[in-house]
């Protein structure tokens, strides 16, 4: 409790000191800051809507496309790979050409588990923009 230096009036300052407030309530604000990404556990996927324009690629970037089967075959450019073998190829395409767009093509009947796996795989080795094919809604109504 601080005290007024007047000898006469011995009263309590009613003033609160926000300063020490403020630090802790900003290191706090940075310790939150910095946890925060770490807490995410979800893959991050670009998908496209699937009512709208088809996307034209590029023709200066080489096209890499990872097609999963209804059988749950992997084919990386009609190539067969097992998913143990998925990261090093993968690997060795992204080495030839660093530049190469990844596209995912997954029939719908393969389990959604096996297709987050597979994303899960490629987004460890450092594939942060990958691509995941879908069909026009038109054209799968009719």
């Amino acid at each position: 409790m601080a005290f007024n230096t007047n000898r006469r009036h011995r009263t309590a300052m009613s003033e609160i000191n926000v300063t020490p407030l403020v630090d802790v309530m900003l290191v706090l604000l940075i310790i939150f800051m910095v946890t925060a990404p770490m807490m995410q556990q979800g893959i991050s996927v670009d998908l496209p809507e699937a009512k709208g324009k088809s996307l034209d690629m590029p023709r200066e970037t080489e096209a890499f496309f990872i097609n999963v089967s209804g059988q749950g075959t992997i084919l990386i450019n009609d190539q067969p790979v097992t998913e143990d073998k998925l990261a090093d190829a993968v690997r060795e395409a992204k080495a030839k050409n660093p530049v190469t767009e990844f596209y995912l093509r997954s029939d719908k009947n393969v389990p959604y588990g096996r297709v987050v796996r597979i994303m899960s795989i490629l987004t460890d080795i450092g594939i942060g923009n990958l691509n995941v094919v879908t069909t026009a809604e038109e054209a799968a109504s009719g």
